[in-house]
């Protein structure tokens, strides 16, 4: 249409007249100028989303917000600029190209969109690898893992699974089948079950571990029911960005002075467990991941807390589900507790930290890919969240092909979400990131050593990533 009008607009308005040839022309520089100023506009877009999200310090009043970003399956064009450059924009890094620690960034994995050479987004997977080798992030999530391609319907983002933070899950629906999806949901509140400690109080009797576990699950179940009342209670002014402005399903139906207890029905009640391998040690002397006999005994367990959790969901009405607990502070805490109780137990309560949810312990020599297979069968008994971490030493940024083939590993083998961990070192004086062993790669100093400036300038015609110290040469 462009081109029709550009040789009619310039004849009506007395302009020199221009071929069609010229108006194709001219179309093709307009179409692409406006395209690669958008690209561009869009790039900063990104750029300030992660800066303002590493800075404002909004949460709690004191703390940067605890965000996560799902994407990777949008193929439209204006959904993958906005993707690529959301990468391209955390792989630059904060100032000084530092890691940026927020959002939380899950690329959505899928097969037919990214997973494959020759699907629409295969190029921005292999982006994603890339960043993450360097950055750490994004995570991984799998929708062709069985228990989330059960609510897979292509071309509706609603029922792709979404993961919050490191591992958070809200997907199936009890309350209102019709409505499993991700938005307008979330978790009402989760509550962790210390497993060493019963493990250690059942001595080695496996009925009395299940008669103690039975018994803090309906504690747990009971004090989440009591929760979930009180939030019952509250009325939508009470929560006027969620029930306000509508976030939660159905909460545009609500007046002010409206119950918000039919709207959090929606939402999901869950049972966190933490140390399956030091519970497994007390049980019986060996942890799950050098044991085949306690890895049944392991996998039973988990079995029967997810068991009680849809037990108790047909009972109520209400959305119970499982969480593979991330414990940040809880798995030191509750070996704190433990050691003064009983002491420290070889295997058990002997190190500073109980092993996060079903994980193998980090310090059993295993491969990554031994790891992921044994993992692998928990992601679909943890209905509330799940992760898996794989462990790479040396350099990913040199090893791509490493990094691709633990993702894959995880994609086959059925895990729901995972993370590569590996060595991010920065040296704040040159700006170099990568490994750092007991000196700087690039500027050639030792922890606690200064630099010439005028080195630093020379290094800095080099890579634009050296902070600018001229303000400091007089």
């Amino acid at each position: 249409k462009f081109v029709d009008y550009l040789p009619r607009h310039q004849r009506e308005n007395g302009f020199q007249e221009i071929t069609q040839e010229e108006a194709q022309k001219a179309a093709g520089y307009a179409a692409e100028t406006a395209w690669r100023e958008t690209d561009k506009a869009t790039y900063q877009a990104m750029e300030a989303l992660v800066h303002n999200l590493n800075t404002m310090n909004s949460r709690a009043g004191a703390q940067v917000p605890f965000s996560s970003l799902n994407y990777g399956t949008d193929t439209s064009e204006q959904g993958r600029m906005v993707i690529r450059n959301l990468l391209l924009a955390t792989e630059a890094g904060l100032g000084d190209g530092e890691t940026p620690i927020f959002p939380v960034q899950i690329f959505k994995v899928k097969e037919g969109v990214n997973y494959n050479e020759g699907d629409p987004n295969y190029d921005l997977f292999k982006l994603a690898m890339r960043v993450s080798a360097k950055r750490l992030f994004p995570n991984f999530s799998f929708l062709d893992a069985p228990f989330n391609l059960q609510y897979y319907k292509p071309g509706d983002y609603d029922t792709e699974v979404a993961y919050m933070g490191c591992r958070t899950r809200v997907m199936g629906n009890v309350h209102d089948p019709k409505r499993e999806v991700t938005c307008g949901r979330g978790n009402l509140s989760f509550t962790s079950i210390n497993l060493p400690r019963i493990g250690i109080e059942a001595e080695k009797d496996i009925q009395r571990f299940y008669e103690i576990l039975d018994e803090r699950i309906d504690l747990c179940i009971e004090q989440l029911l009591h929760r979930f009342k009180i939030q019952c209670s509250k009325k939508a002014y009470n929560y006027p960005f969620l029930m306000g402005q509508g976030v939660w399903i159905d909460s545009e139906k609500l007046d002010r002075y409206d119950s918000v207890a039919e709207v959090l029905k929606h939402g999901t009640l869950s049972v966190g467990f933490i140390g399956l391998a030091e519970t497994l040690v007390a049980l019986t002397g060996k942890h799950h991941g050098e044991s085949e006999e306690s890895y049944k005994l392991g996998y039973e367990i988990v079995s029967h807390m997810r068991k009680r959790m849809d037990d108790k969901s047909q009972e109520t009405g209400l959305n119970f589900t499982l969480l593979a607990t991330p414990a940040e502070g809880l798995s030191g805490r509750f070996v704190r507790i433990d050691q003064k109780k009983y002491g420290k137990i070889p295997g058990v309560t002997d190190r500073e930290y109980y092993t996060n949810s079903f994980h193998v312990p980090v310090y059993y020599p295993i491969s990554a890919f031994e790891k992921i297979k044994k993992e692998a069968p928990f992601h679909a008994l943890t209905n509330a969240g799940h992760i898996s971490y794989v462990e790479l030493d040396g350099d990913v940024c040199k090893n791509i092909d490493a990094f691709e083939s633990v993702i894959r590993c995880m994609k086959e083998a059925g895990i729901g979400y995972g993370s590569v961990n590996h060595p991010v070192d920065r040296d704040p004086v040159c700006g170099y990131n990568g490994i750092i062993d007991d000196v700087c790669p690039r500027c050639g100093r030792h922890a606690g050593e200064g630099v010439p400036l005028e080195k630093l300038q020379e290094l800095r015609k080099k890579y634009h990533d050296v902070p600018d110290y001229s303000c400091l040469i007089r």
